[in-house]
């Protein structure tokens, strides 16, 4: 089991990185418009970001609420205008009206962002079939080979899915996290990217996760004890990580 867990904060403007990153944040999502679920950032907003902090940004591609994905070409256009601005890492995901993967969304993106690493989104809770989404999308995994799942050193591609393991979100979720852990860890084909817990998760159930080997977690409203009408709280983002290292402690003190 990794020693660090990864904690991956949303931000929504500099503010938000700088608490997040002085809370103890690994990786922020930025994203524009919580009310729609995230949607992308304007270009002058990674920038801002980019310029506030150090710590990797991963800025997402979605046009409007829900997970069809909309006018692709103009998709495009703002991911190349993020990549012009130095955006290196992603986050996206699509489904047709049947719970699919809309592969040819996913591809012109891919295209695009070409040896960026990226996120599959929670739109993986919606999907009619997880494995096969799973395999379906294994043709855009830059993780197979000698980089671990997630490994930042490794080449660009889809090396992480953002999932609760359910559209409840992870308490209900939690059995199929534990189950997709298990087939990540086994070398299953289809489940090389790294699993980044998100979506309704709480304190208590970090010592279930880590002791599974789930090594990725993802917060938001947990960031805002006020609310999303307030700024991230370095304060809150710091108990999720002393929660996260105590965790692990913990868990290789009983193995």
């Amino acid at each position: 089991m990794s020693k660090h867990a990864l904690l991956e904060v949303i931000a929504l403007g500099p503010q938000d990185a700088i608490a997040a990153q002085a809370g103890g944040a690994d990786r922020l999502e930025l994203v524009t418009d919580m009310a729609a679920d995230g949607l992308t950032p304007p270009r002058a907003a990674f920038a801002a970001i980019r310029a506030a902090v150090d710590i990797p940004l991963r800025v997402m591609l979605r046009a409007a609420d829900g997970f069809a994905a909309g006018d692709v070409a103009a998709l495009c256009e703002d991911a190349a205008a993020l990549r012009a601005e130095g955006a290196d890492e992603f986050v996206l995901g699509f489904l047709t009206p049947d719970g699919r993967p809309d592969l040819d969304a996913v591809r012109a993106l891919a295209e695009v962002i070409d040896g960026c690493r990226w996120t599959f989104h929670r739109a993986i809770d919606r999907a009619a079939d997880r494995d096969a989404l799973r395999k379906e999308l294994a043709v855009f995994s830059g993780v197979a080979g000698a980089a671990g799942p997630g490994d930042p050193s490794g080449p660009g591609g889809l090396d992480t899915y953002l999932t609760a393991g359910a559209v409840a979100g992870v308490d209900t979720g939690l059995p199929t996290l534990l189950a997709e852990q298990a087939r990540t860890a086994a070398g299953e084909p289809g489940y090389a990217p790294r699993i980044l817990v998100g979506g309704g998760l709480t304190l208590g159930q970090l010592p279930t996760l880590r002791a599974a080997g789930l090594d990725a977690f993802h917060i938001g409203g947990a960031a805002r004890p006020a609310g999303w009408s307030a700024p991230v709280d370095a304060a809150a983002v710091r108990e999720w990580r002393e929660a996260l290292d105590g965790a692990v402690d913990g868990a290789v003190a009983v193995g």
